[in-house]
């Protein structure tokens, strides 16, 4: 069985924001920190986290692994952080704006219980 939280406090505080951003300014990073080489970091700490998944085998949840996964997703966010900071995006206006979108692609009565993707739903919800 997966473990779900559920939490009403953002996932990222304001605070923890002013953290990352004031620990890349402390160190004079910025000046490094172009929309490139951050996507750049972005998908190479995504696959250090798929690594942990890595030999699995039908161990979905590798749950010995998750503190590794952790710090693997945190360095992702990290860098998601300073890509969205760099290119000036508000990430919760911008998230919210994908989920509108989303549920859109994705209506709960073509979509619940489905992994298929939005234009294979349209063509069952045609037929």
């Amino acid at each position: 069985m997966s473990e779900t939280t559920t939490s009403e406090k953002p996932v990222i505080s304001a605070e923890t924001i002013k953290r990352i951003l004031a620990f890349r300014d402390d160190r004079n990073w910025k000046q490094f920190h172009n929309p490139k080489d951050l996507a750049i970091s972005i998908s190479l700490e995504a696959a250090e986290l798929l690594e942990c998944f890595q030999w699995s085998g039908a161990d979905t949840e590798v749950s010995a692994k998750k503190e590794a996964m952790k710090e693997e997703l945190s360095d992702v966010v990290i860098y998601a952080l300073l890509l969205a900071d760099r290119l000036g995006i508000d990430l919760d206006a911008a998230v919210n704006a994908k989920v509108a979108k989303n549920a859109a692609k994705y209506p709960v009565a073509e979509s619940y219980g489905s992994s298929a993707k939005y234009n294979a739903l349209k063509k069952q919800a045609r037929s």
